[in-house]
């Protein structure tokens, strides 16, 4: 009985696997990254988050619906705002000056486009679903082309980090601020969900400000000489033109059902 009794209080006060996880957190993150975490720490916070479910963070798979969209005119003729999907639900779990755990939930067909993380390092779990990423890095030393046409900003190289569909259960993502594609686009293959730690976190003050990219073949604006090419083929390269956010980034923000943190 006395043993019994112990497992019940210990299952009681048990941390959540989202406490255990934000513990870790910040544990491994310093004040605005002033040290990058060590690899066998990033690859410790991988196994928590492998160890995630749906369930752990509020979120029931089995009772979703797939809120996809109805076509350009949306459920009526006249209706003239219509969207291919519904938005994108963000939902905050927690935002610190050193990090920020947040989840995105896809309904079917949406996008994130092309974006990138200055400085960050991210670690993205799938929790439901299949998501493409498509991710680049920067191609150093830096190589510059000109725009044509009035009002187009310069082009910058990039290579071809990540292209592929992630389906749940499935291990965790990580890119860094120079690799592992730091500027990438979601799309959602099924309605799905991905949870993700951003450190540190998105912040205008320290030049962390979120961009938005549009891809272009390397062929539009090569020289011939291919000096830009170190390794790799060309559809292993693109050039990525800063955008204004685009019109059609369709977001809301959701109500966090999971368990309370003790911050």
């Amino acid at each position: 009985m006395y043993r019994r009794l112990m497992t019940m209080a210990k299952k009681a006060f048990s941390p959540s696997s989202v406490q255990a996880l934000y513990d870790l957190c910040k544990k491994t993150f310093t004040p605005s990254g002033a040290s990058p975490a060590s690899p066998q720490a990033i690859q410790k916070l991988c196994s928590l988050l492998d160890t995630i479910c749906p369930a752990d963070v509020g979120l029931n798979e089995e009772n979703l619906e797939d809120d996809r969209g109805h076509g350009f005119f949306g459920l009526h003729q006249f209706n003239r705002v219509g969207r291919w999907a519904q938005p994108i639900t963000y939902v905050d779990i927690h935002d610190g000056n050193n990090f920020t755990m947040c989840i995105f939930c896809f309904p079917t067909s949406s996008i994130i486009p092309l974006h990138d993380h200055p400085g960050m390092t991210v670690l993205s779990k799938v929790l439901y679903g299949s998501l493409h990423v498509k991710g680049y890095d920067w191609v150093e030393p830096e190589q510059i082309r000109k725009s044509v046409g009035p009002n187009c900003s310069p082009v910058r190289l990039a290579k071809l980090a990540v292209d592929k569909v992630l389906t749940a259960p499935c291990g965790t993502s990580v890119l860094y601020p120079n690799r592992g594609g730091n500027l990438h686009c979601f799309t959602a293959i099924t309605p799905c969900a991905v949870l993700d730690i951003l450190a540190p976190p998105y912040l205008e003050a320290a030049g962390r400000t979120c961009s938005y990219y549009h891809d272009i073949p390397y062929s539009s604006f090569a020289t011939g000489s291919g000096d830009e090419l170190t390794d790799g083929n060309e559809e292993d390269y693109a050039w990525l033109a800063q955008i204004d956010t685009p019109d059609d980034l369709y977001m809301r923000p959701g109500r966090y059902e999971g368990p309370t943190i003790r911050v």
